[in-house]
């Protein structure tokens, strides 16, 4: 069964998608204060301790650029990669915040990442036994950017946590152009297996051991962390994972290809092209296909929705986004695929990419944010 629910607003902003894709001068660049820079040596990453030292800077390499890729990163001729946006840190805390408490903990120590962990501080409160449904998040920023310690995510999260009474776990995964496609894959696909380790309750993580409810899983993502989400949730009904997730949230997916998917979708070459830029030149430059790889091609190849390995489904989609017609499309085809679940579509016609999350201040956010924790909650 397909749902489709539309809201709109008088309000129209700017779009936010195309700043990602729009190659600027340097001289009209500005980079946040804190841009992170990672040293590699020859294809050794020098992994960093801890996530929140992600905002150091090596000083004493050398600064001759190789390339430029405004927002995302800026790659000199001794390997740095210095990330220029997606940068701002919120450590976490055992205090609460917003109600609201946090910590990191290491779940692959191979390639050092982490997940931070959301816990309603309510919840410390409840009678021995109650569980809580526990939300796994994966974040976007183009498989470039981004991550669960990021402001934007801390801050979401903390939100969300907070509304739905839930756990939240997010991920942290290797990012291009370090680590190119599928490393963020693998990672999230690790990731998900270690949490689903506490299902019995001996796993290593006490809050997730206590706390979750493994009848009541959840997987969510916005961007490239939705198009991840998607194929997590196949790979999870493929190799039978249990228990069952109960639920995925795909919201602004960054689903694409070579062609576009309707009449409808972009038709600009050139705005195609700086898409299928920074897919082949960054987040995998190993792609036989381009952006026609099943990893981003997700509507218009031929893969099999019907073992999507879970209860339901919430797309979300947003009417001045360049993916909206991806979204609706996928929407579209896992309604005819044969997967037995529930499909529901939420579209907010005036606003733009993750605006949620980049124009938190519209009108249309409170109404969005309502739909997802009522996903998980209700």
């Amino acid at each position: 069964m397909l749902r489709r629910i539309t809201f709109s607003s008088s309000l129209r902003s700017p779009s936010l998608f195309f700043r990602f894709f729009r190659h600027l001068p340097r001289s009209n660049f500005s980079l946040s204060s804190s841009p992170t820079t990672v040293g590699i040596s020859g294809s050794n990453l020098r992994r960093l301790s801890t996530p929140i030292t992600l905002r150091c800077i090596c000083s004493h390499s050398s600064s001759e650029i190789a390339s430029e890729h405004p927002p995302f990163v800026r790659i000199y001729k001794d390997g740095r990669v210095e990330r220029l946006s997606g940068t701002e840190i919120i450590p976490a805390s055992l205090t609460p915040q917003n109600g609201v408490i946090s910590k990191d903990v290491v779940y692959s120590p191979e390639h050092n990442l982490s997940v931070r962990l959301f816990l309603p501080q309510k919840a410390t409160e409840l009678p021995a036994g109650s569980k809580i449904p526990l939300l796994v998040y994966i974040h976007g920023g183009a498989w470039i950017i981004g991550s669960p310690f990021e402001s934007i995510y801390h801050s979401f999260l903390t939100e969300v946590v907070k509304s739905a009474n839930c756990l939240a776990v997010s991920i942290q995964y290797r990012r291009a152009p370090e680590d190119p496609i599928p490393a963020a894959y693998e990672d999230s696909w690790s990731a998900i297996q270690w949490i689903f380790s506490h299902s019995d309750g001996s796993g290593s993580v006490d809050w997730i051991n206590k706390y979750a409810d493994f009848d009541r899983v959840f997987l969510a993502g916005d961007s490239a962390g939705a198009n991840m989400s998607h194929h997590m949730a196949i790979r999870a009904g493929k190799e039978k994972l249990k228990p069952r997730i109960k639920g995925t949230a795909i919201v602004h997916p960054a689903f694409w290809g070579k062609d576009p998917v309707d009449e409808l979708d972009l038709q600009d070459k050139e705005k195609r092209s700086r898409i299928a830029e920074v897919w082949e030149k960054l987040a995998s430059p190993n792609s036989v296909d381009g952006t026609d790889d099943p990893w981003f091609n997700v509507v218009g190849s031929g893969s099999d929705f019907s073992e999507m390995g879970c209860e339901k489904v919430l797309v979300a989609v947003a009417g001045k986004d360049v993916f909206v017609r991806q979204g609706l499309g996928y929407a579209e085809k896992l309604k005819k695929s044969g997967w037995e679940g529930e499909v529901e579509v939420v579209e907010d016609e005036d606003e733009d990419h993750c605006f949620h999350l980049l124009n938190s201040d519209s009108e249309n956010a409170p109404k969005f944010m309502k739909k997802f924790v009522d996903f998980i909650s209700g």
